[in-house]
């Protein structure tokens, strides 16, 4: 098709074989899109078009990504807010006429029935080398290994007892990330084959990072998993992003129930937590003693 339509935070590009997505840097765009820069959807990575009214005056025209063809919508495993979504276009509604013929040239283009699961990323990934700060520790990716730091003044006894930690891709069977943005986010190495199963507490695992206030944003922890899970589906693994049956939870050291109810207190200062979820979750660290 070869035109443009533009629309708040971003601007799709309709060419005969994909979509081109380029994203603004504006300051109010939202700092995922603009860490994506811009992203090509291939028409055979795309399942449907969806055209629905917005709110405060917008209508959205949305891709529908094929499952197993994009690896950041794979990492992210349905956890994105509506707003952060790189395959929605929010438009002014007076533009709705225009984008449903937009809808209707890219369903013209794609197969009349479902085409299923996708055998293979069709969907590029957020290149290496990538890095960011987690609560416990600097995780980085070189294309080849991850390798994760910790930080003395997050990272539990367990971690410091195991070490710095690194793992090549070969070794890994996927990527299990868990949204910033909730209680225990983190993101967790998945191993092919491990000795013992890994510990059900992120915080306790050296395969795994958690997150915090400030710390791991979606914009840095999403693209650096969907790198991984690209760079484990290259190596020749079958990526996962749920992982083995945990392992049964453990007593855990005092020292450690203390640090993550400080980390409970800042998210409940910030208005992340209410009070009866503080409280709860508090009563649920406390029991582990």
């Amino acid at each position: 098709m070869g035109d443009v339509l533009a629309g708040f935070h971003a601007a799709w590009e309709f060419e005969s074989d994909s979509v081109l997505i380029r994203f603004e840097r504006g300051i109010r765009t939202p700092k995922l899109f603009q860490a994506l820069g811009e992203r090509r959807i291939p028409l055979e990575a795309i399942a449907g078009v969806t055209l629905t009214p917005g709110k405060r005056g917008t209508t959205v025209l949305r891709l529908v990504p094929r499952p197993g063809a994009d690896p950041l919508m794979e990492a992210a495993a349905g956890q994105l807010k509506d707003g952060a979504d790189p395959y929605r276009l929010v438009l002014p509604a007076e533009r709705e006429t225009l984008a449903e013929y937009y809808a209707d040239e890219l369903r013209a283009l794609l197969p009349a029935e479902d085409p299923g699961e996708a055998d293979r990323y069709l969907v590029a990934a957020p290149e290496a080398p990538l890095q960011f700060k987690a609560y416990d520790g600097k995780a980085s990716f070189d294309g080849k290994s991850v390798a994760f730091r910790w930080f003395w003044t997050g990272a539990s006894s367990a971690k410091w007892k195991a070490g710095d930690q690194s793992f090549l891709v070969t070794d890994l069977s996927g990527v299990e990330w868990r949204s910033p943005e909730v209680f225990e986010g983190h993101l967790r190495l998945l191993r092919r084959e491990t000795p013992v199963a890994q510990p059900a507490q992120a915080d306790q695992d050296p395969a795994a990072v958690v997150f915090g206030l400030g710390y791991g944003p979606v914009h840095e922890s999403l693209p650096f998993a969907a790198s991984v899970l690209a760079a484990v589906r290259a190596s020749g693994a079958a990526p996962a992003t749920q992982g083995a049956a945990p392992a049964p939870a453990v007593r855990r050291d005092p020292a450690d129930i203390a640090e993550r109810i400080r980390h409970l207190g800042e998210l409940h200062q910030a208005g992340l937590l209410t009070d009866d979820e503080f409280t709860a979750k508090k009563a649920e660290l406390l029991a582990e003693l």
